[in-house]
């Protein structure tokens, strides 16, 4: 299933997309597509309710998701857990050695918007950068997994991220790559929200990122030193993982920080991102 939230900033419906392109209300089945929902077997009545034909489509019937605005897919995170350099290519472009364990850092979780929301460039940036990434949405508590075996049962879906970084906040300035990575609107999710069931393999998913039509990343989750499985079950060593938080799993190749001349984003620069099997994104780069 495909779970989204359709509307203004603060004022966004829980909808599902059907795979007619029939835009389904779920108002009438829970407030938000939040915690709440997720930790309440939110899925499970949404499957129940569309077997039974009790949804309608929002009004007018005509009204797509990409007629209007669409919110990040699951209302904002409790938390938003980033991992570092966990694509090879990545690390190699970096000129960083492949870690021997994930590295974890934190983004504030007001950093997320919707996926074609626009992306504010911090002021006196000039080395703003993208990252395409595969998103896992968390659908009930994980604490002290005993294997990375136990991790699926805990994933409610998954996302397109754009995990947007200041490189000169994250590794100029000295601290924790934190400051880099939690400017405002720096973290671009959706469309949807995809159920493991219509994903199936996550470490079979190519991904891709443009910018002003130019492919700057392309690769495949098979390229990740630490597939999802482990990363949900390592987390959970180190922290509670709540229903409705967000892992963002590493971006490949390709970040302006890794290619000849940095070509990092400027005011009016438009990326697109997209993944096998959960859709697109596209932003427009403006000025905080």
């Amino acid at each position: 299933m495909k779970l989204l939230r359709v509307g203004a900033p603060g004022a966004e419906r829980p909808a599902l997309l059907t795979g007619d392109d029939v835009l389904l209300d779920l108002s009438g089945l829970t407030r938000d597509i939040d915690a709440d929902f997720l930790a309440g077997g939110g899925a499970d009545r949404v499957r129940a309710a569309l077997r039974s034909g009790e949804l309608r489509p929002i009004e007018p019937a005509a009204e797509l998701p990409y007629g209007s605005r669409l919110g990040a897919p699951v209302a904002r995170p409790g938390k938003v857990v980033c991992v570092g350099l966990n694509y090879r290519e990545h690390a190699a472009e970096s000129g960083m050695d492949v870690p021997e364990e994930p590295v974890v850092f934190f983004k504030a979780s007001n950093t997320v918007v919707g996926p074609e929301d626009e992306v504010l460039i911090p002021r006196g940036s000039v080395k703003t950068d993208y990252e395409v990434e595969l998103a896992v949405v968390i659908g009930s508590q994980a604490r002290y997994l005993e294997s990375p075996r136990d991790s699926r049962r805990h994933i409610a879906g998954y996302a397109i991220s754009n995990d947007v970084s200041e490189r000169e906040f994250q590794l100029e300035r000295g601290g924790q790559w934190v400051k880099g990575k939690s400017c405002e609107t720096f973290n671009p999710l959706g469309p949807w929200l995809v159920t493991p069931d219509e994903v199936g393999d996550p470490q079979a998913l190519g991904l891709r990122l443009w910018v002003n039509g130019e492919l700057r990343q392309n690769s495949t989750t098979a390229d990740m030193i630490f597939d999802v499985d482990h990363l949900v079950w390592y987390l959970s060593q180190f922290m509670v993982l709540d229903p409705g938080d967000v892992i963002n799993t590493g971006t490949p190749q390709g970040v302006a920080l890794g290619l000849p001349g940095r070509p990092y984003l400027r005011e009016g620069d438009v990326m697109e991102l997209e993944i096998d099997r959960l859709g697109r994104q596209r932003q427009t780069a403006g000025q905080a």
